[in-house]
C-alpha cells in the first residue's frame, strides 16, 4: 500500500471520529478512537511507537513517541490545541527525518471544522 492510499484511510477516519466527537477533548481520546478505526480497516497501526535516535551508531532512546505510525510508513501526530504552531510542525518533521517515512500528519482535533486543523506534512529525504 503506498502512503497516498494510506493517507485516504487516514483522512477519512479522522473525520469519522471528528464528526463522531467533536472538538474539546484530551489528544489519548482521539488517538485512542483514530487506532481503532485504521485497525478496523485492516491497516498495521501502532501507537506511542518509540523512536530512537541514532548519534554516531548508537540507538539512543531519549523518550521520542510517535502517536500513531500506520504501515511503518506514514506517522499521525495528534494534537487538541487553540491553534498549530511552528513547534508542532518541527516536532513532525523531525520524526519524519528520525524514521525515515515520506508522509505525515499533523491533526488538530480541536477546531470546528476538521479540514482547518489536518495539515499534510512531506518529508523530502
Amino acid at each position: 500500500m503506498t502512503e497516498n492510499e494510506i493517507a485516504t484511510y487516514v483522512v477519512n477516519s479522522a473525520f469519522k471520529v471528528h464528526k463522531t466527537l467533536g472538538p474539546g477533548l484530551l489528544e489519548s481520546a482521539y488517538e485512542a478512537c483514530l487506532f481503532y478505526e485504521l485497525s478496523e480497516s485492516g491497516l498495521y497501526v501502532e501507537k506511542q511507537k518509540p523512536l530512537p535516535v541514532i548519534y554516531q551508531e548508537i540507538e539512543l532512546d531519549i523518550g521520542y513517541r510517535v502517536d500513531l505510525m500506520i504501515e511503518n510508513k506514514v506517522i499521525v501526530e495528534i494534537k487538541s490545541v487553540s491553534a498549530l504552531t511552528d513547534v508542532h510542525l518541527a516536532q513532525i518533521l523531525t520524526y519524519l527525518k528520525l524514521s525515515n517515512c515520506k508522509l505525515g500528519f499533523l491533526i488538530n482535533f480541536n477546531v470546528t471544522l476538521l479540514k482547518d486543523g489536518i495539515k499534510r506534512v512531506v518529508n523530502n529525504l
